[in-house]
């Protein structure tokens, strides 16, 4: 059954075409600032194998930088939620990590691996990594101290405490982060695309605007937003499956 709240998104994206075409045909906005989403589908249509092609490179780019975030980022969430030594020594140097434009990290990559792919799965790591670290480490870190009394006073050790209670405790957190760091791991392949790509969505947005073909560039950025959504949507579903009994009632996206 087709629930209001599983119909709403729809609704709003439909509506939010619609006014966005509306708007476009009734002040005759010029394609060169403001394509009607109709001209951006026309463009996807005409240019649909050079998408393809370039879409395709940037999910799989994508893709590899996320898997490097999730493994690298849980392993060092895990080691920093279970000390608070090393979350107190750890945090702040994640935090000013952050705190970096990525953008301003992508030349040094260049000089450092040359243009082409490597930058850009890079990117795709250091943006999606540190969402992951931190809500690993805030689920650890957050452990009632009335459940590691508990569990001492059954003999359990650190160890046990760690595995048995503190990993799973920290797994709805996990997998909300992985919503949030795949849709930033599209955002750091896009943006090294762009700066210094070879190939890639970035790389064909770029080279659109350069030629004044802002339908594509449109296209293009529909695209990348459809692979994010859709993305987004699998890990919600995997969150549901995984870690459903962290959900008090209600239904969430």
């Amino acid at each position: 059954m087709i629930t209001p709240i599983k119909l709403a998104p729809w609704l709003a994206t439909f509506g939010l075409f619609a006014v966005w075409e509306l708007v476009c045909r009734l002040f005759s906005v010029p394609e060169f600032i403001l394509p009607a989403p109709s001209a951006a589908i026309a463009a996807l249509i005409e240019y649909w194998p050079a998408i393809w092609q370039n879409a395709f490179y940037t999910f799989w780019v994508t893709m590899v930088g996320f898997a490097l975030a999730v493994v690298f980022g849980l392993a060092l969430g895990l080691v920093t939620g279970a000390s608070a030594l090393v979350y107190s020594a750890i945090y702040p140097l994640l935090v000013g990590f952050n705190s970096i434009p990525k953008v301003a990290i992508v030349p040094v990559l260049v000089v450092w691996f040359g243009i082409g792919t490597i930058p850009a799965i890079l990117t795709a790591f250091t943006i999606s990594f540190f969402p992951i670290v931190v809500n690993v480490a805030t689920g650890l870190a957050t452990l009632e101290p009335e459940i590691r009394d508990v569990m001492r006073s059954l003999g359990a050790r650190k160890i046990d405490i760690l595995l048995k209670v503190g990993v799973p405790r920290s797994m709805p957190y996990f997998f909300a982060s992985l919503k949030v760091a795949i849709t930033l791991a599209f955002v750091g392949t896009v943006i090294s695309e762009t700066v210094a790509g070879n190939g890639g969505m970035g790389h064909l947005m770029l080279t659109a605007s350069s030629s004044f073909r802002v339908p594509l560039v449109f296209a293009g950025l529909l695209v990348i937003a459809a692979m994010g959504v859709g993305m987004y949507a699998i890990f919600a579903l995997v969150e549901r499956r995984f870690v459903g009994w962290a959900f008090r009632g209600g239904d969430t996206g």
